[in-house]
C-alpha cells in the first residue's frame, strides 16, 4: 500500500491544504476481475426481469383440431395456437425471473476499494472541510465544484445531516449525492472525480464503509400479467 493524498478545500472551493487518505480503501491494488464480476452483479440487480410472452398453453383459442388428420394432403395440425401459427404461442420466450446474483461481502468490499483506489492514484478525488451552508442553494454547489476545477460527472460523499447540501446538488444533472455506506463500485467508476467530506472520510475505515447490500437485491417482487410474483430473495449477500 502506498500513500495517498487529496487536496482540502473550503466549502467556496478554496484551498487549505491536503490531507493523507486512508491507504487500505485508497492505496490497494485494484483487482479487476473482482471489480468486474461485482459491477455486473449490481447492473444485473437492477433489471426488472418482467419481460413474458405466453406459451401455446396459455394463448386464447385453439381448443379444436383444425382439419382431420388425413385425407386433406395438407400438414396434420392438433391446433392453430402452435408456434408455427400466427397468433400461436411462443417456444422459449422471456419469461418473469430474478437476474440478482449472489455476490460474498468480501468481494464487494475488494471492488470498491479497488474502485476508491484506482480514482485515487488518478488524482481524481477531493475532500472538502465541510458544508457550512445555512440554506440550500444551487449556486453554492456550482461556485465549489468551479473552485476545485470539477467538470463532468462527479460523485459527492456526504454525512447524513448535510440536508443543505444534498438539496444544493440535486439540480446538478451530472452530480449524484450519497453517503459513506451507500457508494457502491459503479457509482465511483462512473463518476469522473469524488468529493468526499472530511466527517465522511473520518468514518471510512468502519463497516459503515462497506457496499449497500441494497444495489444487489431486487427492491421488490414484481407482479406479471399470469398474475404470479417474480422471485425476490431477501439474502443479504445479493
Amino acid at each position: 500500500m502506498v500513500e495517498v493524498k487529496a487536496p482540502l478545500y473550503s466549502d467556496t472551493g478554496s484551498k487549505q491544504g491536503e490531507v493523507v487518505l486512508d491507504p487500505s480503501i485508497f492505496g490497494v491494488e485494484p483487482n479487476l476481475p473482482v471489480m468486474h464480476q461485482v459491477i455486473t452483479a449490481q447492473l444485473a440487480a437492477k433489471r426488472s426481469g418482467t419481460a413474458k410472452v405466453k406459451t401455446r398453453a396459455e394463448v386464447r383459442g385453439g381448443g379444436r383440431k383444425p382439419w382431420r388428420q388425413k385425407g386433406l394432403g395438407r400438414a396434420r395440425q392438433g391446433s392453430i395456437r402452435s408456434p408455427q401459427w400466427v397468433g400461436g404461442g411462443v417456444v422459449h420466450g422471456p419469461q418473469p425471473r430474478d437476474y440478482s446474483q449472489r455476490t460474498p461481502k468480501k468481494m464487494k468490499r475488494l471492488a470498491l476499494r479497488g474502485a476508491l483506489s484506482t480514482r485515487a492514484s488518478e488524482g481524481a478525488v477531493s475532500v472538502v472541510d465541510g458544508y457550512g451552508w445555512d440554506e440550500p442553494k444551487t449556486k453554492k454547489a456550482v461556485a465549489l465544484l468551479d473552485g476545485i476545477g470539477l467538470t463532468g460527472k462527479v460523485l459527492v460523499v456526504l454525512e447524513a445531516g448535510d440536508e443543505h447540501a444534498v438539496r444544493s446538488f440535486a439540480n446538478l444533472g451530472q452530480v449524484i449525492t450519497s453517503q459513506p455506506g451507500q457508494i457502491n463500485p459503479y457509482d465511483v467508476l462512473w463518476a469522473d472525480s469524488l468529493v468526499f467530506t472530511k466527517d465522511a472520510l473520518a468514518v471510512a475505515g468502519g463497516s459503515s464503509f462497506d457496499v449497500s447490500d441494497e444495489d444487489f437485491v431486487k427492491e421488490s417482487a414484481d407482479k406479471t400479467n399470469s398474475g404470479e410474483e417474480t422471485k425476490s430473495d431477501g439474502d443479504d449477500d445479493r
